[in-house]
């Protein structure tokens, strides 16, 4: 019997600007604090963290570093993501050490116990679009050959499908048929997707896997299956806990602002 099990915490569009300014009318490093803040509390055995992209609104170097100083002495490894508001070379000044892969795509493989965490770069530099080259779907596609009968996670930032919101779906990830190739031809082993980028709690599946995303930490997207023209919200912000064993995958999501306990009835 597989008694592997794995907490994972998903963090996602953090939009963070030089520090102090707001950004929708919102501050985006005090909703960050108050984030990171409750997983420590909450969460401090979690085995990884992934926070999957837009981790800055204009990919500002302060931003990187008021990120940077964030994450020191954090519980659990970290594992960043570009969104498209990120640059991906401010975002490598600021964290030389971070893993990349064979060209410079902030790409990563990370094992655990209970399986592999694949995180794609899907950043098309001034571009809103994401983009998956030929050189970042190789290497997805050596990840799952070389993977053998272990499970896998996949994050990206872009959805590869569109999600009925039309001002989203302008901008979900480009030309996506290739990546659904090399999924339906070697993603057997696939047992989740998370993207970020949407702003707001999105469930399915997908070539049957199931994908999940959820709010940004700042501002949020509202359901509108008519307007094509961009607006935000201020629903509130969360974070995912995502909790695997051998057979069963549970996500829950953490409204980390809105705890104030109701009164008991009766």
């Amino acid at each position: 019997m597989d008694t592997s099990n794995m907490k994972l915490i998903q963090i996602t569009d953090l939009h963070l600007a030089t520090p102090g300014s707001l950004l929708h009318g919102l501050d985006p490093l005090d909703r960050l604090d108050r984030c990171l803040g409750d997983v420590v509390d909450r969460h401090p055995d979690a085995d990884i963290c992934v926070i999957s992209g837009d981790l800055t609104d204009r990919g500002e170097p302060a931003a990187y570093q008021a990120l940077k100083s964030r994450l020191q002495g954090f519980p659990c490894p970290v594992v960043l993501m570009l969104g498209n508001h990120d640059d991906r070379q401010n975002f490598r000044t600021a964290f030389p050490d971070h893993p990349v892969d064979g060209n410079g795509f902030v790409q990563t493989a990370t094992s655990t116990d209970w399986g592999d965490v694949l995180c794609l770069d899907t950043l098309a530099s001034g571009r809103r679009e994401g983009d998956l080259c030929s050189d970042r779907l190789d290497w997805f596609r050596k990840k799952l050959e070389n993977a053998g009968d272990r499970r896998i996670l996949v994050f990206m930032h872009h959805p590869p499908f569109d999600i009925g919101i039309p001002r989203l779906d302008v901008i979900r990830l480009d030309q996506p048929e290739e990546f659904a190739s090399i999924v339906s031809r070697l993603g057997q082993n696939i047992r989740h997707l998370f993207f970020g980028h949407v702003h707001r709690p999105v469930f399915g599946s997908w070539n049957r896997v199931p994908h999940s995303a959820l709010p940004a930490i700042n501002h949020q997207v509202p359901y509108d299956p008519v307007t094509p023209v961009m607006a935000y919200s201020n629903e509130p912000p969360a974070y995912a806990v995502v909790l695997a064993d051998g057979e069963t995958i549970v996500i829950h999501q953490e409204f980390f602002l809105h705890r104030d306990a109701l009164p008991t009835a009766g």
